[in-house]
């Protein structure tokens, strides 16, 4: 990087070589410190690429720890290599079965099924036979399946996938289910028609400890921003406060943040007070993303908390059910969806004459949910 040998940045310049490497979903060149659960899901996908259907596997692992970039690369090195076909569903975003369905299908035919008056059967029907025609095994991805879950939607996609070779002989589905939410017990949470028929293997993916982040951290800033931009010191405060929190797109968003902060300051180098105040909206990731899958109705249960945080259930309903005019059983799925994703807190307590209660609070400032609400 050329310009002003005093430090400073001129009005063209910019510490970032490729700021695209900071993205949430960019996926790196290279993926160390996961190689045993690498491994593990090459030994499941095997079968796959001897045109069998592959063993079906359940990822588990808190929120940052490379399950979601260990899939994707696997998934790359097998449209690379074999036949198979691969889909990627994120459930945060397609969260009923009928909207996983339609993701299948895209990624089969290359264009979007229609919007409306095609049946799940037919659908199901258009997406084993283009399977059974073609001779391909697809291995589906249910990634956040836990979405599918607060929806009430997992059982059924599970079993219609895991079903498919009995009902559309010759049908090849593989599945792997991957869950950031540590609290769902994945097997008992289905129903047992599914269970019956869904022995996966199992990987996990365990936090990355401080070491480990830096070295991550490091290569993903060495391809991000120019050389000299941020010294060893800088890095290593980065990698601390991204082990606090246990998720690596913290360091990710932080590292971004740090740098845009600098060049505010018109700087050539990140200093301590740039990753310092770029914490302060980085450590929010992960709230960011349980907000942005939230539909009306649930974005309005957390505006109204935010009014009415500390109340019992019931209170909270009144002022849920005059913005919404919502029944109470769906309020009641909302509060559990919401306690499960992190954003919420639902204690039960005893409450003189009317037995238990739950009374609701917000797990974040309330100033914080707000920002991250508009």
């Amino acid at each position: 990087m050329t310009g002003d040998p005093d430090g400073m940045l001129s009005w063209d310049e910019s510490v970032f070589r490729d700021e695209h490497v900071f993205e949430i979903d960019y996926v790196p060149e290279t993926f160390n410190h996961r190689e045993s659960q690498v491994e593990s899901l090459k030994y499941a996908l095997r079968p796959a690429a001897r045109g069998s259907r592959p063993l079906n596997t359940m990822v588990r692992g808190p929120p940052g720890t490379g399950k979601t970039t260990a899939i994707q690369k696997l998934f790359g090195e097998l449209a690379a290599r074999t036949d198979v076909r691969t889909a990627h569903v994120n459930c945060q975003v397609d969260s009923t079965r009928y909207a996983v369905f339609s993701r299948l299908f895209e990624h089969l035919f290359e264009y979007e099924p229609p919007s409306s008056g095609i049946s799940f059967k037919k659908l199901f029907g258009q997406i084993t036979d283009r399977l059974i025609d073609e001779d391909e095994v697809l291995v589906v991805a249910l990634d956040d399946v836990n979405y599918l879950f607060y929806e009430n939607e997992a059982s059924d996609t599970l079993y219609s996938m895991l079903r498919a070779h009995e009902t559309h002989s010759g049908a090849k589905i593989g599945v792997i289910v991957v869950s950031s939410d540590l609290g769902l017990d994945v097997i008992d949470e289905l129903d047992a028609r599914v269970q019956s028929v869904f022995r996966p293997e199992e990987v996990y993916f365990p936090v990355y400890d401080v070491t480990e982040i830096a070295d991550i951290l490091g290569e993903r800033a060495a391809r991000g921003f120019h050389d000299g931009v941020l010294d060893r010191p800088e890095l290593e405060q980065v990698a601390e406060l991204t082990a606090e929190n246990g998720d690596l797109r913290v360091g990710i968003d932080l590292l971004r943040r740090a740098g845009l902060n600098a060049e505010m300051r018109a700087s050539k180098t990140i200093a301590a007070e740039d990753v310092e105040s770029a914490y302060e909206k980085s450590k929010f990731v992960h709230l960011s993303r349980s907000l942005r899958g939230l539909s009306a109705s649930e974005r309005a249960l957390v505006e109204v908390l935010v009014e009415h945080e500390g109340e019992r259930a019931g209170e909270v309903y009144e002022a849920f059910e005059d913005e919404t005019g919502l029944g109470y059983t769906r309020y009641s799925e909302i509060i559990n969806k919401l306690d499960q994703l992190g954003v919420i807190e639902a204690e039960y307590a005893g409450v003189e004459g009317r037995g238990r209660s739950r009374t609701l609070t917000l797990a974040y400032d309330a100033e914080a949910v707000l920002d991250r609400l508009e």
